[in-house]
C-alpha cells in the first residue's frame, strides 16, 4: 500500500516533487532502509545528504532533501524542501491529520518503550494498530512514527521523551492524543532540571494536547502525583488515577512468581486478572495503567487483559532467558537483560525483581546465587555520586549475593557495599565481559542492569556466548 505519494508530501510538507514517485515508508537510516522508502536527509552527528546517493541505489522511492546533493541527477526522483527537519514534522503533521486511529500517547522517566509495546499487544486485539519499532520518542523520531502511520490505522501509541525541559509538549501537540499515559515520575535527566518537581512538570505537559473529551491516566501515589493531576485537571479531560491510592483504577492483588507476574486489578468497577510471563513488579503498574487506557477507550477489559499477556520484557528490558553451560549435565543459569537504560527508580525495581526470583539447586546439591552486575546510572546531575551510594541501601539488596560494578559512577557503590556481597569493580564493560565465564556458576540468577551509554549490553553479550547448544542463538524466550 502506497503511504505518501508525491504530490501529497509535496503539499504537506510545502516542497517540489522532481518525479512523480510513490513511497511504501519512512527511513532516516540508510542501513535499514526498504526498498521503497521514502529517505529523509536529515542533519544529526552525519548530513544524511551525504547518504542520498545510496539511499536511491538500495531502492528508496525519493529522498527528502533541501538541496539536490553532490553526485546525485537534479532528476532524481527527491522531494525538495526549504528546510528537512521542519518538513518532517510537517509530513508527521499531514499523516496524524489524515488518520482516523485513537492515538495514545505515553511518556514518564521509566518504561515509556515497555508500555509503548504492551499497549500495542493490547490494542491489536481489537484493530489494526500502529507503534514504533524502536524508542522513536524524540524531535524526529515521534513525526517519523506519525508520518509512517497507515491513514487505515484503528489506533496508535506514540512514546513521547525528552532530555530537557520544554520538549514533551510541542510533540504532544504533534501527535494530538485522545488519551495521554504517564508511567512515573522518577529522578532522570536530573542534570537538565532543578529537582524531581521540575521532570513532573515537563513530563505532566502531555496533558495539554488532550481534547476536552480525552482521557489523562497518570499514577496517584507518587509525591509529584499533585503536579500530574493539576496539569491533567487544566487540560479539561476525564481523569483516570491509577495505582494503590486510586478509587477507579487500582490493583487488588499482585503476585510475583519465578514465572510470571500476576496481577489482579479493579478497573472502573470490573474486576480483571492479566499474567505477565517474565516480568518484574513494577511491569505491573505499567499493566495498570494499561487497562486504564482500555477503560478510557471503551474497550473490553477481558479481551484487553489477554492482549496484555502477550506481551513479554524484550531484549535490554528484563528479558529473562536460561543460558546452559552444559547440556549433558543440564547446568544452565538465568540471565535478566536489563542493560537498555538505568535510573534510581528502575534499578530498585529491577533489584526488587532479582530479590523474588528463587535460584535454582544444580545436580550436585549446589545452590545458585542472586548476582547483580551493575552499569554506571548517567545523566543523573551533582548527586550522581549519592545517588549510587544509596543503592546500597535498597532493601532488595539484601537478598544480593554477589554484586559486580562497572563504571567510575558505580565505584561508589562498590565501597559502600559489605565484603560479602562486594564482587568486582571494573572501570569498563569490555573489561568485565572478558571474565564472564569466572563470575556465574549453574544454579545462578544474574541481573545486568545499566544505563545504555554504560555499555553492559557487552557484558550480556558475553554472557550469551556462554550458551552451549548455539552459542547464544537460541531463542532467548524460551525460558
Amino acid at each position: 500500500m502506497t503511504l505518501w505519494a508525491a504530490s501529497d508530501a509535496a503539499r504537506a510538507t510545502g516542497g517540489r516533487a522532481t518525479t512523480n514517485w510513490q513511497a511504501d515508508g519512512i527511513s532516516i537510516d540508510t542501513r535499514s532502509l526498504q526498498p521503497g522508502d521514502l529517505f529523509i536527509a536529515l542533519k544529526a552527528a552525519r548530513d544524511g545528504h551525504d547518504f542520498v546517493a545510496q539511499a536511491l541505489g538500495k531502492g528508496a522511492a525519493a529522498a527528502m532533501v533541501d538541496h539536490v546533493p553532490l553526485g546525485v541527477a537534479p532528476d532524481a526522483p527527491l522531494l525538495v524542501v526549504p528546510d528537512v527537519m521542519a518538513a518532517l514534522a510537517a509530513l508527521g503533521a499531514a499523516g496524524r491529520a489524515r488518520s482516523k486511529a485513537q492515538v495514545v500517547a505515553v511518556t514518564g522517566s521509566v518504561g515509556k518503550t515497555s508500555t509503548k509495546e504492551m499497549l500495542r499487544e493490547m490494542l491489536q486485539c481489537f484493530g489494526k494498530t500502529h507503534a514504533a519499532e524502536a524508542s522513536f520518542n524524540n524531535h524526529w523520531g515521534v513525526p517519523v512514527t506519525l508520518a509512517r502511520m497507515a491513514p487505515d490505522a484503528d489506533f496508535a501509541v506514540i512514546e513521547i521523551g525528552m532530555n530537557h525541559p520544554g520538549e514533551i509538549a510541542p510533540l504532544a501537540a504533534l501527535a494530538r492524543p485522545h488519551v495521554a499515559m504517564i508511567t512515573t515520575i522518577a529522578p532522570a535527566h536530573l542534570e537538565a532540571f532543578d529537582g524531581i518537581d521540575g521532570i513532573a512538570h515537563e513530563k505532566a505537559s502531555i496533558f495539554s494536547a488532550l481534547p476536552r473529551d480525552g482521557h489523562a491516566i497518570f499514577p496517584c501515589d507518587l509525591p509529584t502525583s499533585a503536579i500530574l493531576r493539576d496539569a491533567a485537571t487544566l487540560s479539561g479531560a476525564t481523569l483516570w488515577p491509577f495505582g494503590y491510592g486510586a478509587s477507579g483504577v487500582f490493583p487488588e492483588d499482585m503476585t510475583q512468581t519465578d514465572a510470571a507476574l500476576v496481577l489482579r486489578a479493579n478497573v472502573g468497577g470490573t474486576r480483571v486478572a492479566v499474567r505477565l510471563a517474565n516480568a518484574g513488579a513494577h511491569f505491573g503498574m505499567n499493566g495498570l495503567g494499561c487497562l486504564a487506557v482500555a477503560h478510557a477507550l471503551g474497550l473490553d477489559l477481558a479481551r484487553a487483559a489477554l492482549g496484555l499477556g502477550r506481551w513479554q520484557p524484550p531484549a535490554g528490558r528484563g528479558l529473562r532467558q536460561t543460558i546452559v553451560l552444559d547440556t549433558v549435565e543440564d547446568l544452565s543459569f538465568t540471565l535478566i537483560d536489563d542493560a537498555f537504560n538505568a535510573n534510581p527508580a528502575s534499578l530498585e525495581a529491577a533489584l526488587d525483581m532479582l530479590a523474588k526470583i528463587t535460584p535454582s539447586q544444580t545436580p550436585t546439591g549446589r545452590r545458585g546465587r542472586r548476582i547483580a552486575i551493575l552499569g554506571d546510572m548517567l545523566e543523573l546531575g551533582p548527586d550522581e555520586r549519592a545517588l549510587h551510594e544509596a543503592v546500597a541501601d535498597y532493601p532488595a539488596l539484601a537478598s544480593v549475593d554477589l554484586v559486580h560494578c562497572v563504571g567510575p559512577r558505580m565505584e561508589a557503590l562498590s565501597r559502600k557495599l559489605p565484603f560479602r556481597q562486594r564482587g568486582r569493580h571494573v572501570s569498563n564493560a569490555h573489561d568485565l565481559a572478558a571474565m564472564v565465564h569466572m563470575l556465574v556458576a549453574p544454579g545462578d540468577v544474574v541481573l545486568v542492569k545499566g544505563s545504555k551509554g554504560s555499555l553492559v549490553s557487552r557484558v550480556v553479550e558475553a554472557l550469551r556466548s556462554l550458551d552451549a547448544p548455539t552459542h547464544g542463538t537460541r531463542d532467548p524466550r524460551r525460558s
